[in-house]
This record gives structure tokens, C-alpha cells and sequence, in this order.
């Protein structure tokens, strides 16, 4: 709900309150409800707030207590209140009236430096022990909130965004090599491996699922959250998994709409957003109030040049949705005439850093920028429910086929191959190689693929840069896919997502930034932590029965989403195809700023100069709407984004 700053001086060096006046002073380009500060004789905290809970409005943060010897200073929304109230023994009467950062006083006055374990929500925060001359601080298990910071041997500063501690005079602007050699060389939507590294060199970050403590001088960072695979549920019915899942979901989407405004949600034609919005939807009638829906749609005059497997307006679909749930009012836009070209610059500002999701990002801002002005304070969103509760997708389900057929369940596997067929139009003759060869890769590997070796000529970064940072050992060293053609087991592939903390970190940055600007929280049930592990616990045939693809919301959701959202599996909504048409306009200065790029010797030893070139060759000088899906045009946009974030924020 807020911005916060401070530092802490080492060694019981006199405070210099200008350094904290300046963390307060680049906060104050946000908007905010309430700006203060407090200091003693070597801490210093601030906070630049939003009110966006019914708890917080008036609250005064940063906030110290004589009686506890504590000073906090926090950016949180914590979720299960109830369930500590009853821990820490509340009394009832100041329950309804008790702030979040009053809230996590008194489970670190319990706790320890144990409190985040006890805590689910989105949070950061910083608490000054005085007892203990101990500054304590944590970031929430997915890295919601971000939370950077600088350190000397002197001091200790830490804020929010990254740009007020660039303004301090001790830190410098130098860029962190190892984290533009892990941004090139990556080729998927992640970053960089290293959670607690930042693009500039001084600064870093308290990474997802950490804590940090700051006692005699020094750092200690410690991870207190691994989320793991639980005990296998078993239920006897079906039906037990479904209402145990509706029941989990409806406490963290309700939890999720708790503000003193309205309350919205990003809402596509698909089921992860509807399953969220009729939920919420039917917890806010609840309260007598209504839902408010925004959603992205193509531009007037755009052709859908896609196939008819795809949807680029979603519109008949996300309108099914609309009418059946009900108590929603539904606001769709185009932003016409916004392209995330034009866009770049002020996106670059708002990030901090470079980013690796070009064609959504300028309506991603749209959305949220149209959500403040009907007075939305909650955006919810079901972003990272691929992992969770829509699990299941079609190379798990052919995985779990797999499986049946190798332990001889062959009765079992024929009725789902049956309803499969059925729900797919397609036939068992179809499936059953495919199947076949999945439980028995060796025998039908095809060896010039299997041979394929990684290829660094053929990565954005260039040989030498590589070289000196060593990033493809680094990588290698966390298991990240550098080709992006890897076959891997799906489950493997959940399982490293939720223990790898670096699948996590941009959607915090994202979430944070977008809220500071336009004072809407942007919250996922879909991410808590309770949903997680349930999700976690359900066993995987529950996920692809009957023959459907992510089976279990699907099911869970009969009678909350019309069947032609709920059982859709042939149509998929894509929201970039009109990326291109965008641009169109701007194609030329596009083509010709690479050239410069090509040409411009402050960025060709750490990009792949040769490989932009070709890219460039292979665009062409007029835009084709197709080309938004090629590898080339994500080489062309990230290289850009690194030349002008070097250039003009460095």
C-alpha cells in the first residue's frame, strides 16, 4: 500500500537526515494519501502511502512504539488476519480497526525473525528493534512487493523503487554486467537467475521468500519459504476435490477484495480470469457491490490475420462470462493509437530496467491508468494460475496418458483417450503414437534434434561478452533452458517454478511499479500461498479427467462460468497479435534506430551484432502483423530496449 525508504548508519554514526529526505524526495513523483517520516539517532524511515484497505485509511506509518521498542515502516496487505488474530490471542474489540503493520508488530513480537513464515499476503517491510539494535525487513514468498537496497561499510539504505537510492551521493550509475549477460543470454520471459542482483552494480534487491537483517554491520539474507510438493489429498469423490478447491479459492479471492474502494479485475476470454471474477463477483454481492471489468481489445480497423484456433478480440467470450456470472460492470479498451513503441521510453522509466514483455506492457499501464479513473483501488488478476489452480495443460495430459499406458492401465487409459477424442473431435488413432512415444522417448528420439548443441551465435548476447561473465556456465548451473527448444517433463518443469525463485521476481516488479503510479494494487489469488499448496496436494489425475485438459477448474467452476468459457479447449485468446499494426507507422524509425544500434560501439560488445542484422534483414522494411510471433522480432524489441535504457537511464 506504500512506498517505503530509510537507512541505518553503522557503528552509531550520526544520522545525515538529508540522505533520507532525498529516498523521500524521488518517491514523489506517485501519488499518495499520506507522506511521513521518523528518525532517531542513526535510523531513518519513511513512507510514501496509499490507502488501499479499509484498516489503512488514516494509518501513520512510518510509525515507532514506546511500549515495544519497535519502529516499522511497511508496504503490505496481509490476507490471513483472522487466522493470526486468533494466534496472537487479539482482542476482539480491536480486531476491525487493526492496521496490517500493527498486525506484523505483533507477530515479530512473537516470533522473531520467524514472523514471514506466519504470513500470507503481499508484503515488504522494514522494523527497527531498538533492544536489539537489530533492523529486521522481508519480502513475501512470490517477491510481490520489491524492496531494493544499497550497502557500505557505513550504511545501509533500501526503498521501493531503485531510482531514489541512485540519487544518493555515494552510489553510483555503473551497469551490473552479470545481469545484462543473464538478460541476453536467457531467451525466455525470465530476466536473470540471480534474484538478489539488480541492472546496476550497487544495487540489489532482498529476494522473493527472504528476509534480511542488518545487526554489527552486517548483511545476513535467509530464505524462509520453499514451497514443495505436499502429501498426495485423498478424497473418495470427485466431487470432494472440487468443493475443497472452490472452498480455498473463494477465502483467497475474497481476502483479495478487501479495500475501502472498488474493486476490479482484468478479465480475458479465458478460465483463470473468469474463475477469479466470478468468485469475486459473487463475494462482492455479497457486500452490495459491484465488480469492475477491464479488458484488453484490438484496435478498430485491425484484420485478425490469425487462424481460427485463435482469438485476438475475446470478446464474445469474455462477454459469456459477464452475463452469466452477473454484478459486473465491463469496460473494454482499445487504447487506439497507443503502440508499445512509442511507449518505450516512459515504460523504461516506470521499470527501472530493462523487460522482456514488449507487446503487453503499454496496456498493461492502459488498464490500470482506465482503473484509477473509476475509482478501483484492488486489480485482480489470475496471471499465475497456469501453474496453480488451471493446471493440466496438453503436454501433462499426454504425460499422465503416458503413464497410464507404462503401468499397464490400459482399461483406464482407453476411457479417457475415449472422452479426450470426444472433447477434441480427433481420433485414438491420433493419439495413441503420440502417447506411445511419449512413454518411451529413447526408442523414438529423434537423434538430429536430441544432437542439436547449444548455439551462443545464435543468442543476443555477444561471444565475448559471454565469455567474460561466463553466463552460460551460470545458467547451465540453474538448469535454464538457453536454446529454448527443451522437451522437458512437465512436472519437472512445475516443480523447478515454484522452487526457483527467479520465475517469480518480474511479476513483483511489475505489480509494484504499476501500483505506485496509478495507486491500484494489482492482486492474483491465484498466487496465495494457501491455493498453491492446495493445488500442489491434488493428485494429477484430477487435472486431466473425463478427457479434459485442466480438468479441475474446469469442473470446479460448472454453474460460475458458462460452458463456453468453461469447456472451451479449441479456441485461445491472444492478446499481441495486433502488436505490429500498432507500430505499423513507426516501422521505419523502428528499422532505422537498429541500424544506428548496429553501428553504435557503446552496445556491440555486449549485443550479437550479427544476429541483429539478420533479424533486421529478415523483418524487412514493412511490417507484416504475422511477424509479432518470430523469434527475429523478439531479438529487434530487447535489443532496442537495452539501447535506449543504456543510453538514456545509465
Amino acid at each position: 500500500m506504500s512506498a517505503i525508504s530509510g537507512v541505518y548508519y553503522f557503528n552509531h554514526e550520526a544520522m545525515n537526515i538529508e540522505d533520507g529526505m532525498i529516498l523521500m524526495q524521488g518517491l514523489r513523483q506517485y501519488p499518495s494519501d499520506d507522506i511521513r517520516i521518523w528518525h532517531s539517532d542513526n535510523v531513518f524511515f519513511g513512507c510514501h502511502a496509499q490507502w488501499i484497505t479499509p484498516e489503512s485509511v488514516g494509518e501513520r506509518l512510518p510509525r515507532f512504539s514506546e511500549e515495544k521498542y519497535l519502529a516499522i515502516t511497511a508496504d503490505a496487505i496481509i490476507d490471513n488476519r483472522q487466522e493470526l488474530f486468533e494466534r496472537l490471542q487479539v482482542d476482539h474489540t480491536l480486531r476491525k480497526n487493526m492496521t496490517d503493520s500493527e498486525l506484523i508488530l505483533l507477530a515479530y513480537l512473537k516470533w522473531g525473525e520467524e514472523v514471514p513464515k506466519y504470513l500470507i499476503g503481499d508484503f515488504a517491510f522494514m522494523i527497527w528493534d531498538l533492544r536489539r539494535k537489530l533492523l529486521f525487513g522481508a519480502r513475501d514468498f512470490s517477491g510481490t512487493r520489491s524492496l531494493y537496497f544499497y550497502r557500505d561499510p557505513q550504511r545501509f539504505a533500501f526503498c521501493t523503487t531503485i531510482e531514489p537510492l541512485l540519487d544518493l551521493s555515494y552510489v553510483s550509475k555503473s551497469i551490473n554486467e552479470q545481469w545484462f549477460a543473464e538478460f541476453l543470454a536467457i531467451p525466455s520471459m525470465v530476466d536473470t537467475v540471480d534474484t538478489l542482483s539488480t541492472a546496476y552494480k550497487n544495487i540489489e534487491q532482498i529476494p522473493p521468500s527472504h528476509s534480511i537483517t542488518i545487526c554489527d554491520g552486517k548483511v545476513r539474507l535467509s530464505r524462509y519459504c520453499k514451497i514443495s510438493f505436499q502429501e498426495p489429498l485423498k478424497f473418495k469423490k470427485n466431487e470432494e476435490y472440487e468443493e475443497a478447491f472452490q472452498s480455498v479459492f473463494q477465502e483467497a479471492v475474497t481476502a483479495r477484495t478487501r479495500t475501502h474502494g472498488e474493486v476490479g479485475a482484468q478479465l480475458s476470454g479465458g478460465l483463470d480470469s473468469g474463475a477469479v471474477v466470478s468468485f469475486a463477483a459473487k463475494a462482492l454481492s455479497a457486500r452490495n457491490k459491484q465488480l469492475q471489468t477491464f479488458s484488453y481489445i484490438p484496435e478498430d480497423h485491425f484484420k485478425d490475420w490469425t487462424s481460427h484456433s485463435y482469438a485476438a478480440d475475446e470478446r464474445p467470450f469474455i462477454k459469456a462470462t459477464v452475463d452469466y456470472v452477473g454484478n459486473i460492470s465491463d469496460h473494454y479498451h482499445n487504447f487506439a493509437g497507443n503502440n508499445p513503441l512509442t511507449d518505450l521510453d516512459d515504460s523504461l522509466e516506470l521499470m527501472g530496467m530493462p523487460y522482456k514483455f514488449f507487446e503487453n506492457f503499454f496496456w498493461l499501464k492502459g488498464i490500470h491508468e482506465k482503473a484509477r479513473h473509476k475509482g478501483v483501488k484492488v486489480l485482480l488478476s489470475g496471471a499465475r494460475g497456469n501453474y496453480s489452480i488451471s493446471w493440466g495443460s496438453w503436454n501433462m495430459t499426454v504425460n499422465y496418458y503416458a503413464s497410464l499406458f507404462k503401468r499397464l492401465k490400459w482399461t483406464r487409459l482407453y476411457q479417457e483417450l475415449n472422452q479426450y477424442c470426444t472433447n477434441f473431435k480427433t481420433g485414438k488413432s491420433v493419439m495413441l503414437p503420440v502417447v506411445i512415444k511419449r512413454a518411451f522417448p529413447s526408442i523414438y528420439r529423434n537423434s538430429s534434434i536430441h544432437n542439436s548443441s547449444d548455439n551462443p551465435n545464435q543468442t543476443l548476447i555477444s561471444d565475448s561478452f559471454a565469455q567474460r561473465t561466463n553466463v552460460y556456465a551460470r545458467l547451465l548451473e540453474y538448469g535454464v533452458d538457453i536454446t529454448g527448444t527443451s522437451a522437458e517433463n512437465p512436472y519437472e518443469i512445475r516443480k523447478r517454478h515454484f522452487e526457483q525463485l527467479y520465475h517469480w521476481n518480474k511479476n513483483g516488479i511489475v505489480g509494484t511499479k504499476l501500483s505506485l503510479r496509478y495507486a491500484v494494487w494489482d492482486r492474483d489469488p491465484t498466487n496465495d500461498l494457501r491455493v498453491i499448496r492446495f493445488c500442489l496436494a491434488v493428485p494429477e489425475e484430477q487435472y486431466v479427467k473425463d478427457g479434459l485438459q485442466r480438468s479441475l477448474i474446469r469442473r470446479s467452476t460448472k454453474n460460475m462460468l458458462p460452458d463456453k468459457v468453461r469447456l472451451n479447449q479449441q479456441v485461445r485468446g491472444i492478446q499481441v497479435a495486433d502488436v505490429i499494426h500498432r507500430i505499423a507507422s513507426n516501422w521505419h524509425a523502428f528499422i532505422e534506430e537498429l541500424n544506428q544500434l548496429v553501428r553504435d560501439p557503446s552496445v556491440s560488445e555486449m549485443l550479437n551484432i550479427g544476429v541483429i542484422k539478420k533479424a533486421i534483414t529478415k523483418m524487412g522494411n514493412e511490417p507484416r502483423p504475422e511477424l509479432v510471433f518470430e523469434n527475429e522480432f523478439r531479438i529487434l524489441t530487447r535489443s532496442l530496449m537495452v539501447y535506449r535504457f543504456i543510453k538514456k537511464f545509465t
